[in-house]
């Protein structure tokens, strides 16, 4: 009997591996995975200060509003002033100041994800549920459903509306001054078929973004392999003019053929440097996880010492300040391509500020404060205008007015929430930009001064 069990386990799992592996190998299963467990959650869809401020004053007019339609001109069975004032006082935090001129940070985020819980999917359905489940919050609660599914991630709002509809209707289990309507069942058939809708149209909203930075990287891939064969060609000809220029006896035309071929080679380094960093930036979505033990500071001078400057005075503007070195948790890798970045766009501002760069233009600083660490690139460039730097993180904004991909600080700020951390921006126009990354502490290291460049 034992063996005769053995023989059928042994078959069936002969016939269910090969399911298995279709399951996990099929492109479309593959997709569903990374849309579930890899793609980043986006809490705040298109996330601005104007958008949160027109959240909070749309809670704060509309919930008095729909108190008068539906205790007065058109009375429903329960209505409740006070839960209404407390729903609008709720959603009328996200025009504060500390939220709204910080959209894209993770406290906002948390926040934001909090107040749309509550006002939405828990609201409506205690009310639904305290009404006895009548057509009106009927129609009400499916509305809900699509509106919260257009705020924000759609796995988020799948969750977050069905938990939503279980909790509110515990909440008002037993309190209802009416019974819940003979047609229930027909009400979860809408209910089911709204939530349905919203989900294919959150997932296909989220898809085709994919589809967009795929495209992108698409494009990136095409114009790398163009400029490859050219770059590879000018590295050539680089060594050739180098190798004349050694010739014995040349004097003055060796060292100026020197100087041709080494700016040659500059260039062509920091060009596929460029290509590179820039096929980076367009996998935003798809990036490794990696949970490496980093030192700041250790990372900072590599990154800096890698950087392909254009000239020695670019190289020269940069100065490292560490007021105490600290250690976290992340992607190496990605964190290097993170400070080019920042790099990159510093030093494009300070050109367009100024033809003569000083020491000093271009200060990156780290220290760390409890289990907060902390890195700063600050530069005296031109600054960001106040509208645009409500807007930098997203993918495809760019303050170079349609010449960028804006790909790059959307992809900073995705590796720095992988590691737990946030980035903000502080600017003025004419006055420089500063850039905050603030990471959990892994491991602090002694806390010392230490000047570099």
């Amino acid at each position: 009997m034992h063996r005769v069990t053995q023989q059928l386990l042994q078959g069936r799992r002969m016939i269910g591996m090969p399911t298995w592996r279709w399951l996990t190998q099929h492109p479309l299963m593959r997709r569903v995975n990374e849309e579930l467990f890899h793609a980043p959650l986006e809490s705040i869809l298109h996330p601005s200060r104007k958008r949160l401020q027109w959240l909070g004053a749309a809670s704060l007019i509309g919930h008095p509003l729909f108190f008068w339609i539906w205790a007065i001109w058109l009375p429903q069975p329960f209505e409740s002033l006070a839960a209404r004032c407390a729903m609008a006082l709720l959603g009328g935090l996200l025009m504060l100041e500390p939220l709204a001129s910080q959209p894209g940070s993770t406290r906002t985020q948390h926040v934001f994800n909090i107040i749309c819980f509550i006002q939405l999917p828990l609201f409506f359905s205690w009310m639904y549920a305290m009404n006895g489940d009548d057509t009106v919050w009927l129609a009400s609660v499916a509305s809900m459903i699509l509106i919260y599914f257009h705020l924000t991630d759609w796995r988020i709002a799948a969750i977050g509306s069905v938990g939503g509809y279980l909790l509110g209707a515990a909440l008002a289990a037993g309190q209802s001054p009416l019974a819940p309507t003979a047609a229930n069942a027909v009400h979860l058939v809408v209910l089911g078929f709204a939530w349905v809708s919203g989900l294919l149209l959150g997932f296909s909203g989220a898809n085709l973004r994919r589809e967009r930075l795929t495209q992108s990287l698409a494009t990136i891939g095409i114009m790398a392999h163009e400029l490859r064969t050219p770059l590879s060609t000018a590295a050539l000809i680089a060594e050739a003019v180098q190798a004349e220029a050694r010739r014995p006896g040349e004097g003055a035309r060796s060292s100026q053929l020197e100087k041709l071929a080494h700016r040659l080679q500059t260039l062509t380094r920091s060009m596929n440097h460029q290509i590179d960093l820039q096929i980076t930036n367009a996998r935003l979505l798809q990036l490794p996880h990696y949970r490496d033990v980093i030192d700041a500071q250790e990372l900072l001078i590599l990154g800096v010492a890698g950087y392909p400057f254009r000239s020695s005075r670019e190289r020269d503007c940069v100065e490292i300040v560490s007021h105490g070195n600290f250690r976290f948790r992340g992607s190496r890798m990605l964190f290097v391509k993170v400070l080019d970045n920042l790099l990159k766009n510093a030093l494009f501002s300070l050109q367009r500020a100024s033809s003569v760069l000083k020491p000093g233009d271009l200060r990156i600083e780290i220290g760390f404060r409890g289990d907060e660490g902390r890195i700063t690139v600050t530069d005296r460039g031109i600054g960001i205008e106040p509208a645009m730097q409500q807007r930098i993180f997203e993918p495809f904004f760019s303050t170079d007015r349609g010449t960028g991909h804006g790909l790059g600080l959307a992809f900073c700020r995705q590796v720095v929430l992988a590691s737990g951390g946030d980035i903000r921006v502080r600017s003025e126009v004419a006055q420089g930009a500063q850039f905050i990354i603030t990471l959990p502490v892994a491991k602090p290291v002694a806390a010392r001064q230490n000047r570099g460049s």
